[in-house]
């Protein structure tokens, strides 16, 4: 797949169907993804992949504590500041007004939204899933060195026709994820990644993005 094809074609699959994705792609995505660049070649990214049983188990895991009620984790980060000022905000709304209303729900549904986010800790259906963690240690950069791993992993499970779902929400269950895991203290989970084939069946519009003038500016010298 042409590089400006699998950037433009990759988006935030929320419809996964059953099919499995073999052992054997997943590790050249991921070998291949090992090339990423981070400073110093320091490599910061720690990534757990499940399937099958275990996948199971923890989708069962998080589930029961959906259905029992139970509070989030304590937050290990921070995922927005407390308060987003413009034009953050408002992308931030638009996002969740396009989200929420292809699914039909409205703004004043807080049940209903609850039940769509719900299915965060079922991966969307997917097979597969990956779990991203850092060392506590790191600063900000080597965040910003994960951030370009995974999106490294994100482009080339579309050159292998496979789509993906960052989830920053598998960080609110982190203590559900590291019974299954067993990940070393050290470590702290950023976030899931749900991985799989798309069901075309499932319509969902993909987020628009902002004009090239709104993030880029050009110094041109003569």
């Amino acid at each position: 797949m042409d590089v400006y094809e699998a950037v433009a074609s990759r988006r935030a699959v929320r419809e996964f169907t059953d099919q499995q994705v073999p052992r054997e792609v997943l590790e050249r995505v991921l070998s291949a993804a090992a090339w990423a660049p981070s400073a110093s070649n320091l490599q910061p990214w720690h990534a757990y992949v499940l399937t099958g049983r275990p996948l199971a188990e923890l989708k069962k895991r998080a589930g029961e504590r959906i259905a029992a009620g139970d509070p989030w984790d304590e937050p290990e980060y921070e995922q927005y500041p407390p308060v987003l000022k413009s034009p953050y905000q408002e992308r931030r709304s638009a996002f969740g007004e396009q989200r929420y209303g292809a699914l039909g729900i409205s703004r004043t549904d807080l049940e209903a939204r609850q039940r769509a986010a719900a299915a965060n800790w079922d991966c969307f259906g997917a097979p597969a899933a990956l779990f991203c963690y850092i060392d506590r240690c790191m600063g900000r950069p080597q965040w910003s060195d994960v951030g370009i791993y995974l999106q490294s992993v994100m482009l080339l499970l579309r050159a292998e026709g496979l789509h993906s779902c960052t989830q920053m929400a598998w960080a609110k269950y982190h203590k559900t994820v590291a019974e299954v895991l067993s990940p070393p203290d050290e470590l702290l989970l950023f976030c899931g990644m749900s991985i799989g084939h798309e069901d075309v069946t499932a319509s969902e519009p993909r987020i628009g993005r902002a004009p090239l003038e709104e993030t880029v500016t050009f110094a041109d010298g003569c």
